[in-house]
C-alpha cells in the first residue's frame, strides 16, 4: 500500500490546515486503523490522532479540542482538520495505516507515508 499525504504548509498561529492521506494499492480490501503522527526537529515521533475502522478516535492530549480526525472509507482516505494551530504544532506529519489484503484477508500493519511539513509561524 502507498500512503500519500497532502495539505501541509505555512500557517500563522491560530490558523487552520486540513491534512489528507490517501491510501492506494491493488490489494487493499479495507483500511483498518489509520492515523497521524508528527515529528518535530530533535524530537521523537509522536502520535497525534488515530481512527479505527469502526470510527473510534484517539487523540494526543495536546491536540484534543483543536484537531479532528475523520475518514472516508470509500476513498481509503483519512483527514486531519487542525484548528488553532500553535508554533508547537509545527512538525512533519506522517500518515500510518494498517490494512486488510484482498487476496488473503490478512491484516498488514505499520505502513507509513513520506510526510507533509506543517509550519506555524507569524
Amino acid at each position: 500500500v502507498q500512503l500519500v499525504e497532502s495539505g501541509g504548509g505555512l500557517v500563522q498561529p491560530g490558523g487552520s490546515l486540513r491534512l489528507s492521506c490517501a491510501a492506494s494499492g491493488e490489494d487493499i480490501f479495507s483500511i483498518n486503523l489509520i492515523g497521524w503522527y508528527r515529528q518535530a526537529p530533535g524530537k521523537q515521533r509522536e502520535l497525534v490522532a488515530t481512527i479505527s475502522g469502526s470510527g473510534t478516535t484517539k487523540y494526543a492530549d495536546s491536540v484534543k479540542g483543536r484537531f479532528t480526525i475523520s475518514r472516508d472509507n470509500a476513498k481509503h482516505t483519512v483527514y486531519l482538520q487542525m484548528n488553532s494551530l500553535q508554533p508547537e504544532d509545527a512538525a512533519v506529519y506522517y500518515c500510518n495505516a494498517d490494512y486488510i489484503t484482498t487476496a488473503t484477508m490478512e491484516l498488514l500493519v505499520d505502513y507509513w507515508g513520506q510526510g507533509t511539513q506543517v509550519t506555524v509561524s507569524s
